[in-house]
């Protein structure tokens, strides 16, 4: 075990080191953010209105779900123990520091996950049982011509459908394992069998199952977290201007030794926040095409603006309460590395009054998790229907279901790093393919707000 995570650990290092992945992700995010003239800040209120008000086109429109429902799978898939752990671990690991980095991640984010939902529309179609398929591995195909479309298309597949075991199964079974036994004593074997049983229920119906399960409790389970964590920085007030004064301070001197906190440089700040930013909104990774393909829509564009509100949602919200927490109550300076995963526990035990409170993070944990398992399910299943076809689905989803159980019991560490490792392997074929596909992403979003219309503006239609 130790020679497996020397080999990860150094694996790891050198994907999201300085010189290929992260700078590969911040240049992609700056560079579409320019060619679309920041579209994420123009066009804001556009995406909310289509996504939370509109909600669906046309029940005629090709696709398996609504726009929302799409929307709510993908933030099942995203708004998951990246948005707890991972941003504890980004602190332990970066300092303060490390939550800048993950804002600008996040913002950057917004418009490459529009333009992974673009084309991820843009280049879907049906599998044998009439559900649509698409994401990166058909874009990359069928928009890249030539050997290395083909290449790129298949890789991304077969990362992400190991992937799928890592970031959106094991590291949430294990998160939730982690939090129940500290709180309740649970053996961690035993929240397995839970685990996977209700995650049974759900995956095996299929995506339609899935956006219906999702569209109901992931607003519920989002609502309660951001009220607990206002709720600790409410009780804290008078320190949440120091906090943000670290954070940017930090992220851009780095970090002191303090406490149990070793210290941290700049470039570990910048790492950390970039690769818990993208593990908690997946913008770059191609995930985000997957669940958009699905959606009942007339146009890749209106899909497209409601998958980028996922981005803001996770990482400008969510995110930014999880960290305020975490650093307003100063607990990641009296613990180290290991002792990440309940960070947060203890930012609440710590700013709110009571016994109770870490209660709410573990409740918030569980929810988070169920719902990733159940969104990045679907992620795994449409990477194996595109190498094997149909008959693949439902081996895999019975495996998955089997790896729900084991990462309850496996070593954190371990299922991080291995995270780390298949992230990183998804959002390299996803990102060059990204840089080669912009011009037809720029050029059809251009002619879509030429011509533009009525139904899709917001002002004319709230007033009929």
């Amino acid at each position: 075990m130790d020679s497996l995570n020397d080999f990860l650990s150094d694996a790891s290092s050198f994907i999201w080191g300085p010189w290929l992945l992260i700078p590969l992700l911040l240049s992609t995010g700056l560079y579409l953010t320019i060619l679309l003239r920041g579209l994420q800040v123009r066009h804001f209120r556009l995406a909310f209105w289509l996504g939370f008000v509109r909600r669906t086109d046309d029940d005629a429109a090709e696709g398996d779900i609504s726009h929302y429902q799409a929307l709510a799978t993908a933030l099942a898939a995203t708004v998951g123990v990246g948005n707890i752990a991972g941003v504890a671990t980004a602190i332990a690991l970066g300092g303060p520091g490390a939550v800048f980095w993950m804002w600008v991640t996040g913002m950057l984010g917004m418009a490459t996950k529009y333009s992974e939902a673009f084309l991820g529309v843009r280049f879907r179609r049906p599998d044998a049982a009439g559900e649509q398929g698409g994401g990166p591995m058909h874009y990359l195909r069928n928009g890249i011509k030539g050997p290395l479309g083909v290449f790129l298309g298949g890789f991304f597949a077969v990362a992400g459908a190991i992937a799928a075991f890592g970031i959106g199964n094991g590291v949430q079974a294990n998160t939730v394992a982690a939090n129940v036994e500290e709180e309740w004593g649970l053996d961690p074997w035993i929240t397995g069998l839970i685990a996977t049983a209700f995650a049974a229920a759900v995956i095996l119906g299929g995506i339609k199952n899935i956006g219906r399960v999702t569209s109901a409790f992931v607003p519920v389970m989002i609502i309660l977290y951001v009220v607990g964590a206002a709720a600790v920085l409410a009780f804290n007030i008078e320190e949440v201007p120091a906090a943000f004064g670290v954070i940017f301070s930090d992220a851009f001197s780095g970090t002191s030794a303090t406490g149990g906190f070793v210290g941290a440089g700049v470039a570990a700040a910048i790492r950390y926040g970039v690769a818990r930013g993208i593990f908690s909104n997946e913008s770059g990774l191609g995930t985000g095409g997957i669940a958009a393909a699905a959606a009942k829509t007339d146009h890749p564009v209106r899909q497209a603006l409601v998958s980028m509100t996922q981005t803001f949602i996770d990482t400008l919200v969510v995110v930014s309460f999880t960290a305020l927490t975490i650093v307003v109550t100063g607990v990641w300076k009296d613990a180290g590395e290991d002792e990440a995963a309940q960070f947060t526990a203890r930012a609440f035990d710590e700013g709110l009054p009571g016994d109770w409170a870490s209660v709410i993070v573990t409740v918030s944990v569980i929810l988070f998790a169920f719902s990733t398992i159940l969104g990045w399910s679907y992620y795994g299943d449409r990477c194996v229907e595109y190498l094997f076809g149909r008959r693949a689905v439902l081996p895999y989803r019975l495996l998955f279901l089997v790896v729900v159980y084991v990462g309850s019991v496996t070593t954190l560490t371990t299922v991080w790093t291995f995270s780390d490792v298949m992230n990183g392997l998804m959002a390299l074929p996803n990102l060059i393919g990204l840089l080669i596909l912009s011009p037809l992403v720029y050029r059809e979003t251009r002619d879509y707000f030429r011509n533009r219309p009525a139904e899709d503006k917001p002002a004319e239609s709230t007033t009929k």
